[in-house]
């Protein structure tokens, strides 16, 4: 970057409090200074840049196309600064950490754990929101994600939680003794799926089963898929570390299972963490290793 050829911070930092303001008093209220001010400054970056950022012609002031795309950019870059400035000096540490994970996810692993964080870390309050929609971390709002894939989400950095496979899974009580050597066969039984996910429905399409339906599907919250299986209510789709334990007592049965470098991954956006997030990081580390 050739910093040389940046406007003055000065004349920015005067430009997108006139655009916030929308007058040049309004502007130099923000800043403390005088509206001559402003003004002086806002030509001084007209005349950087060589082109109209104010459209000056009629009583009231308005922006030209160029100083609208200017003062976008300036808010966002400015915004920025801020929310990393505060995160850095904890100034937004009181705000609730927020986390996004997956109902499986939540009931299956957080939950059981969750007293221990809260034990250890009694300051930091905690919002989780088990939810299939994916919702990225953002500056101000989700703190963290945990979600299942593979690890690759352009733009996001990801480090592998717990690793597993996807199962298909039913209980005896459902299917008996059957061995299945087609997934086609899978359709003579009621299903289960996941409201918002359709995991079955997309497990089915990647097993090559595009012609017919299962004998009844029934949507439910992630986290009550396992006892739905468990009760002989469907089939379902599941990773296996969920069912590891109900498979080695008999009350469920893998018919198919999916190999592959998948499982469930910390997910944040780069740059700094604030405190608490960084907090729950190390937390969520300490519970991988200890498992490991």
């Amino acid at each position: 970057m050739d910093w040389r050829a940046l406007p003055p911070l000065t004349a920015l930092r005067a430009f997108v409090a006139l655009a916030q303001a929308g007058s040049a008093g309004g502007a130099g209220r923000l800043l403390n200074v005088s509206h001559a001010a402003i003004s002086q400054q806002v030509k001084a970056l007209e005349a950087h840049m060589g082109l109209p950022l104010v459209d000056r012609s009629g009583r009231g002031l308005t922006l030209t196309t160029e100083g609208e795309a200017l003062a976008a950019a300036l808010a966002e870059g400015f915004g920025a600064i801020a929310q990393t400035a505060a995160q850095l000096t904890g100034a937004d540490a009181d705000r609730p950490l927020q986390v996004t994970t997956t109902p499986q996810f939540a009931a299956n692993w957080l939950m059981p754990r969750l007293r221990d964080f809260q034990e250890r870390h009694p300051g930091i309050d905690l919002m989780v929101n088990p939810s299939p929609t994916l919702a990225d971390p953002s500056a101000g709002g989700i703190d963290l994600a945990v979600r299942f894939g593979a690890g690759q989400w352009p733009g996001l950095d990801a480090e592998l939680l717990v690793p597993t496979d996807v199962v298909v899974v039913a209980a005896p009580s459902l299917v008996g003794d059957r061995v299945f050597a087609d997934a086609r066969e899978l359709l003579d039984y009621p299903w289960l799926d996941e409201l918002d996910a359709l995991q079955a429905q997309d497990w089915l399409t990647r097993a090559g089963v595009t012609q017919g339906r299962a004998r009844s599907v029934t949507m439910l919250p992630g986290n009550l898929l396992l006892e739905g299986a468990r009760s002989g209510q469907g089939i379902a789709v599941l990773t296996q570390k969920w069912v590891e334990k109900d498979v080695a007592t008999g009350n469920l049965r893998i018919l198919f299972r999916d190999e592959g470098a998948t499982g469930y991954f910390i997910v944040t956006r780069p740059g700094v963490l604030r405190p608490p997030a960084r907090t729950f990081l190390r937390w969520l580390r300490r519970h991988r290793d200890a498992t490991d």
